[in-house]
C-alpha cells in the first residue's frame, strides 16, 4: 500500500534546507491531455503581482510539519516580492468554498497541504479558476487530473525505515516494546504503524509495538496520557506521529529518558525538545522545488513528481547520534529500498 507518509498529520518541525535538490521522478496524466505551465509563470493571471493561495488542514503555526508547508514557501516569495494567503485549520467539507474563494481573489498558484482536502480540487475546473494554478501535496497520490501538479511519496518506504532505525536503538539497549502514538483511526495512520512494525521488527524480530489512536493529532493531554500507559508498559522507543502533540509527548519521553522521533523533519539539533531519530518527510522541501520551478516558468499541470527514499534526499531518515554502524545499516536499507533491491511493499504487506 503506498500512502503518504505525511498525508493527514499534523507534524514537526522548523525549516531544513530550503534549496535541496529533489529530483524525484514523473509522471503525467494519461487519461486527458496534460495542461502545461501558463506561459506566464509566476503571474498567472498577468495583473503585475503574484499571489499564493495555501490550504492547509492544520495549524500553520505548529512549529510541525504544516509549519513547514507555508514557512518554505514564504522564504520563496519573500525573495520574489510575492503574496501569501494562508487559511488553516480547514476541514474537508469547507475546503472547496475556500478554493472558489480564492480565485475569486485571482491568486497565481493554490497549493493544497494533504490530500484530504483533495475536494479543492474540484473547483480547479470552474471558470472563477481558470487563470490559477495548482499545486497538492498529494501524500499518496490524489488522482491526477490535467488541471494541477502533486507531490507525492510513500508511507510504507518512509515508515519502514523509520520502525529499522527504532530497531536498531531498542537493540542497543537490549530492549523488545516500542510506543506509537497517533491521532485519528484512519487508513494512512494504520498503515503507517504496520509498517513501523515491520520495520522495527527486522531488527529486533520478537518486538512489540504498543499502539494508541488518541483521534486528535493536536491534543497535548491525550497525547501524554497515552505515553504514560505506554511507559508502564515498559516501552524502550516512542513514535508520537502526531502534531500539535508531538512536542508535548517527547518532553515527557525526555523526562522519562526513553527515545523519541520526529514525524516529519529533522530536530537533531533542537537543545530544547530533544529527538533521538529524525524521519524526514518535510512537505515544504516538496513545495520549495514545486515553487522553484512556478519561478522559473517551468511548473506543469497534469504531472505526478514521486519522491523516493534512499535515491532523492528526501524523504529520509537519521539517527541524532549514532553509534557504531548504526547509520550506514539504516543508509543500506534505504538505498536497497531506492534501488529497488528491497520489495518494502512485499515486506510490510505480505504481497
Amino acid at each position: 500500500m503506498n500512502t503518504s507518509a505525511r498525508a493527514t498529520l499534523a507534524i514537526v518541525i522548523a525549516p531544513a534546507l530550503l534549496l535541496t535538490a529533489c529530483g524525484g521522478s514523473e509522471t503525467a496524466d494519461t487519461g486527458t491531455a496534460a495542461k502545461t505551465a501558463v506561459k506566464a509563470q509566476p503571474d498567472v493571471n498577468g495583473d503585475g503581482k503574484v499571489v499564493i493561495g495555501v490550504l492547509s488542514p492544520g495549524d500553520t503555526h505548529d512549529n510541525g510539519y504544516y509549519q513547514t508547508f507555508v514557512d518554505k514557501a514564504q522564504t520563496i516569495a519573500r525573495s520574489n516580492g510575492w503574496e501569501m494567503r494562508t487559511i488553516d485549520q480547514l476541514k474537508p467539507n469547507e475546503v472547496l468554498n475556500q478554493a472558489r474563494n480564492l480565485c475569486r481573489q485571482r491568486v497565481d498558484l493554490i497549493a493544497v497541504g494533504a490530500q484530504e482536502l483533495k475536494d479543492a480540487l474540484t473547483a480547479a475546473a470552474e471558470p472563477q479558476c481558470k487563470e490559477t494554478n495548482w499545486y497538492v501535496n498529494g501524500g499518496g497520490g490524489v488522482e491526477q487530473t490535467k488541471y494541477f501538479s502533486q507531490s507525492v511519496d510513500k508511507v510504507n518506504q518512509t515508515l519502514y525505515s523509520a520502525g529499522y532505525a527504532a530497531g536498531l536503538v531498542l537493540e542497543k539497549s537490549n530492549g523488545t516494546k516500542a510506543g506509537y502514538i497517533t491521532g485519528p483511526e484512519a487508513d494512512f495512520s494504520i498503515q503507517a504503524a504496520k509498517a513501523f512494525k515491520a520495520g522495527i521488527q527486522d531488527v529486533v524480530p520478537k518486538a512489540e509495538v504498543l499502539t494508541t489512536f488518541t483521534g486528535d493529532f493536536n491534543d497535548s493531554a491525550k497525547a501524554k496520557e497515552a505515553f504514560e500507559a505506554q511507559k508502564a508498559k515498559g516501552i524502550k522507543v516512542v513514535y508520537p506521529y502526531l502534531g500539535g502533540a508531538t512536542d508535548a509527548v517527547t518532553q515527557e519521553a525526555n523526562k522519562a529518558k526513553i527515545p523519541s522521533m520526529t514525524p516529519g523533519t529533522d530536530r537533531c539539533e533542537d537543545t530544547v525538545t530533544k529527538y533521538d531519530i529524525s524521519v524526514i518527510f518535510d512537505p515544504g522541501e516538496f513545495f520549495a522545488q514545486s515553487l522553484q520551478d512556478f519561478q522559473k516558468g517551468e511548473m506543469k499541470m497534469g504531472v505526478t513528481r514521486e519522491f523516493i527514499i534512499g535515491k532523492d534526499p528526501v524523504p529520509t531518515v537519521k539517527l541524532c547520534k549514532s553509534e557504531d554502524d548504526q547509520q550506514s545499516r539504516l543508509d543500506k536499507v534505504m538505498k536497497d529500498i531506492g534501488d529497488g533491491k528491497f520489495d518494502v511493499d512485499a515486506a510490510v504487506d505480505g504481497k
